[in-house]
């Protein structure tokens, strides 16, 4: 069956088409396009009008290509952005009128679940996403033994701390410290974590960084690309350090995120120092792959 998901993120809109036989995955058609919808979400608890007119040219964008390529069932699926916006239901509402797609507003526990669906890692891995707004960890496989979602990423912790240009020693130390807060109540709650045999990172966060580590994005580089704790810690030194008019020309560094990739950066370096992590394996097989199996089934 030929499906078409699409994960409506608080940086991201993005659009996978593919056919789904028994569960395996034929990509035919995907594309990524920076909407910040999360735009002032967190100040604000609203989605802001120019940020939903965004979102909306986009998915009429999304609407025609996925009838071309004969699309039979299309599932939208909203995360943190929308979760935290007073409101985001009704925003999906207008999307199922205007555009005939099929919504779902998931939990940060159930979008972790549909990224593990999505990524069907081996045993002992866990699988780090690392969004906009909320940043996801999930141990397990088949039997997931744990799952959290947490109220940092890309987005939300540059609109919270990072406010220089570049931003400061200071801002820098806040953010970092942040996540490590969160990192210490997953730690103490599950200390397993830290055992874990491996790291899969997912979502454009983490792509990025890789890609800024290659010199050049292209989605074949960066699929499982071994990114090690080292390489992470240089790219954040390098992209904290510049002002955001050089950032825009760092090779690798999609212009759209430039001035969101140093909070991104603070979570990935965070994470790995407190959980002691060499690095990680990069996966561009990410929630769109568990929205379109859940469509397909």
């Amino acid at each position: 069956m030929r499906v078409a998901a699409v994960d409506l993120g608080t940086n991201t809109t993005r659009l996978l088409v593919a056919d789904v036989d028994d569960g395996r995955i034929d990509e035919v058609h995907r594309e990524t396009h920076i909407t910040r919808l999360g735009e002032g979400v967190d100040a604000r608890k609203r989605l802001l009008p120019v940020a939903i007119a965004r979102v909306r040219n986009v998915l009429a964008d999304y609407r025609r290509t996925l009838e071309r390529l004969g699309a039979e069932r299309t599932l939208v699926v909203a995360t943190s952005a929308v979760r935290d916006a007073e409101n985001g239901e009704a925003f999906l509402g207008e999307i199922e009128w205007s555009y005939g797609f099929a919504t779902r507003l998931v939990s940060g526990d159930d979008e972790a679940l549909l990224t593990r669906r999505g990524v069907q890692p081996t045993p002992g891995t866990l699988v780090l996403d690392i969004g906009g707004g909320s940043t996801e960890l999930i141990l397990g496989t088949t039997d997931v033994d744990y799952v959290v979602s947490m109220d940092i990423g890309s987005v939300r912790l540059t609109e919270q701390w990072l406010h220089g240009d570049p931003p400061t020693a200071e801002e820098l130390s806040m953010a970092v410290s942040v996540v490590r807060t969160y990192v210490d109540e997953l730690v103490r709650a599950r200390p397993d974590v830290k055992e874990a045999g491996r790291i899969v990172g997912v979502a454009g966060t983490i792509t990025t960084i890789a890609a800024i580590e290659l010199g050049y994005y292209d989605p074949a580089g960066v699929h499982h690309f071994d990114l090690t704790r080292s390489a992470a810690e240089d790219v954040f030194r390098t992209v904290a350090t510049e002002p955001l008019a050089r950032r825009l020309h760092n090779p690798g560094l999609d212009p759209k995120r430039a001035d969101v990739i140093v909070g991104g950066s603070c979570v990935l370096v965070a994470i790995l120092r407190h959980l002691d992590a060499p690095g990680l394996l990069v996966s561009e097989t990410d929630i769109l792959h568990g929205i379109a199996r859940s469509v397909g089934r």
